[in-house]
């Protein structure tokens, strides 16, 4: 075959035949679904009509388009469709899981006093207008914050620790810290209870449920940030040795610095972790109605402790403020996160303008003192 007869294979869809394809084999296949369930056998469930349709779906798909294309565009075809039908499922799943909260939730979400009241006054039988979780948001920030302050310097300096320094201890550290994520959050929560509260005659209170909160966060975080640190390149490392630079230095000036932004994700990922514990704060924390400020003295609750209790009340009313609760949590986790990615989340070497700033004037000090020492030898 010539030059001039060859033809470009294309595989990709693009066409508007192949968008006739795609729509007509997903109405077949609906279709088909349909007279199925309802007509030849006995089947029921949105789930299963959905997995048959999407079966139906991918033979008649493939179907049609062998009917224009060859083989190899066909198994192209299909395994697009595959691709992007189970992104869509996912897409789907996603939009789910954050919508049905807040339709649930909406009728306690519309009144004001949900977010600047607490449960004190407010029971089964009251209306929406009154109580609110200003208690389970505030001892969630005050849970979180105290398991950050934990977690964040001893998970960053375990993480270098384990890729800066080579030996028996560092493997068994690392041993220990992979058996310690799939630690159980009751554990946690019964061994804070029994070392702090038990042993040492601490009361149930927010600092308690912020240090089992912890204990599942810091393997979470050690993990990620091993990985992330053992990705910088060693000549980064290689240069500063060679410049002089002892290793803490290099590791707090050049290691750290490279690594900002997958230590951004490790730190939310245990964020992520914690946020959402319920057992460990019921433990540790305890069980209240009311707003206590205090992390250090009295019982606190959290959001999804609060959610919990509230939507197994078979109080409708109850029900939507539990709703309403979860819907609170996702928008607080957004915000931390959106908060945390701005803050940390820049590339390696891309500074903030405050950064540029100081880096120019410890340039211009450097200079200053440059040029007095070669006026004084000379």
């Amino acid at each position: 075959m010539t030059d001039a007869q060859e033809r470009r294979r294309v595989t990709r869809p693009g066409r508007l035949l192949d968008r006739v394809t795609v729509l007509g084999a997903l109405v077949a296949a609906v279709a088909f679904t349909a007279l199925v369930f309802d007509q030849l056998a006995p089947f029921g469930g949105v789930i299963g009509f959905a997995v048959l349709a999407w079966i139906v779906f991918l033979g008649l798909y493939a179907l049609l388009v062998s009917l224009t294309e060859n083989a190899l565009t066909v198994r192209d075809r299909l395994v697009s469709a595959v691709v992007y039908s189970l992104a869509a499922f996912a897409l789907l799943a996603l939009v789910t899981i954050v919508a049905y909260p807040v339709i649930r939730g909406v009728d306690a979400l519309s009144h004001l006093n949900f977010f600047t009241q607490d449960m004190a006054t407010a029971g089964p039988l009251d209306p929406l207008s009154q109580g609110g979780v200003l208690h389970a948001v505030v001892g969630t920030l005050e849970q979180i914050a105290i398991a950050l302050a934990v977690t964040v310097p001893l998970g960053l300096t375990c993480a270098v620790y384990l890729n800066e320094v080579r030996g028996t201890f560092a493997r068994l550290v690392r041993t220990i810290v992979d058996a310690m994520t799939a630690l159980p959050s009751i554990v946690a929560g019964l061994f804070v209870y029994a070392a702090l509260i038990v042993a040492l005659g601490l009361e149930k209170s927010g600092l308690a449920a912020g240090c089992a909160i912890s204990v599942m966060m810091l393997p979470i975080v050690i993990r990620a940030a091993d990985v992330v640190i053992r990705l910088v390149p060693g000549n980064l490392r290689e240069a500063s040795l060679a410049l002089g630079a002892g290793r803490l230095r290099t590791a707090w000036h050049v290691v750290l610095p490279t690594a900002r932004s997958g230590l951004t994700t490790a730190i939310l990922l245990g964020t992520a972790r914690g946020i959402g514990e319920t057992s460990p704060v019921l433990i540790t924390a305890g069980f209240t109605a009311y707003l206590n400020a205090d992390p250090l003295t009295g019982p606190q609750i959290s959001l999804p402790l609060a959610t919990f209790s509230l939507v197994t009340s078979p109080e409708e009313a109850m029900k939507a403020r539990g709703f309403g609760a979860a819907a609170v949590l996702m928008l607080l986790v957004l915000v931390v996160f959106v908060i945390a990615r701005i803050a940390g989340g820049r590339p390696a070497g891309e500074l903030s303008r405050g950064a540029l700033r100081r880096r120019a004037r410890a340039s211009a000090a450097d200079r200053e003192r440059f040029d007095g020492r070669m006026g004084s030898g000379s």
